[in-house]
């Protein structure tokens, strides 16, 4: 509901990620977007959109997604990348008006979002090391390179007029918090504290990821900033009949009247 327009408005922004969207799921999540588009500003959607990786599951998501009249940004996930077509599903679900971040940046509704895939690795003391072989060194450069296209894309908000509430998406978690609850085995491929370098760095108001089914909801960084893990599997267990997360933030008139960007 909007606030006294002295103060500014508040935008509404609803998060979700892990739909694995399959070719045979015609007509199953169009009334779900509906609902959730009719309580919320924003769609924030943070990965496995696709379930097998394939363009054409991305182009039912797109359809599903129609009725859906609110602005729309997300990432890709692990399951998005299986076929080597991200490129295809992210041309595809932009075609349906979805900004799809990979180190980029947009400034939706006065509210600044930087967006990656993320990637493995572990967490703090268990946080695997660029050390031994070759492999083992690529393994870890790819999760430095997902934090610092974090980190370029959070900078590139910073040089926005005024302040701005800014919002970090991804798909991989960057702390161990919300996967708790899964297998210990599989810690390190659920996330990396490397994400959470640039967050640490950056002021940012929220971060949004998913791949933890069996994690936890919520979590802080260290430096207090909420973590939310937006797994459909882990929002369905709260038992709500349309399960999303749905935040609100105040935006002051000044920054609300920006004129939304792509970077």
């Amino acid at each position: 509901m909007p606030m006294d327009e002295e103060q500014g408005k508040k935008v509404r922004i609803a998060a979700v990620g892990d739909l694995h969207v399959r070719i045979t799921d015609r007509g199953k999540w169009k009334e779900y977007f509906e609902t959730i588009c009719a309580q919320a500003d924003i769609l924030v959607l943070a990965g496995d959109l696709t379930d097998t990786g394939d363009e054409d599951e991305a182009g039912l998501l797109a359809e599903e997604l129609r009725g859906c009249k609110v602005s729309m940004v997300g990432v890709l996930g692990n399951h998005d990348h299986e076929k080597d077509r991200q490129k295809l599903i992210k041309e595809t679900l932009q075609q349906a008006g979805v900004a799809i971040l990979d180190g980029e940046s947009v400034v939706v509704e006065g509210v600044g979002f930087a967006g990656i895939k993320g990637f493995c690795g572990g967490f703090g003391t268990f946080m695997l090391s660029k050390f031994g072989e070759n492999t083992l060194k690529s393994f870890v450069q790819e999760a430095v390179d997902e934090a610092l296209k974090l980190e370029r894309a959070l900078s590139r908000l910073g040089q926005h007029r005024g302040e701005l509430h800014k919002i970090a998406i991804m798909h991989y978690a960057p702390i161990v918090e919300t996967v708790e609850g899964e297998p210990l085995e599989i810690y390190p491929f659920l996330g990396s504290s490397r994400l959470l370098e640039p967050l640490q760095r950056t002021e940012v108001q929220a971060v949004f990821h998913g791949h933890a089914h069996k994690g936890q909801p919520e979590g802080r960084t260290p430096n207090g900033v909420p973590v939310y893990n937006v797994s459909l599997p882990v929002l369905g267990r709260l038992g709500a009949p349309t399960p999303f997360h749905l935040m609100e933030i105040d935006i002051p008139v000044s920054d609300h009247a920006q004129t939304p960007q792509n970077r």
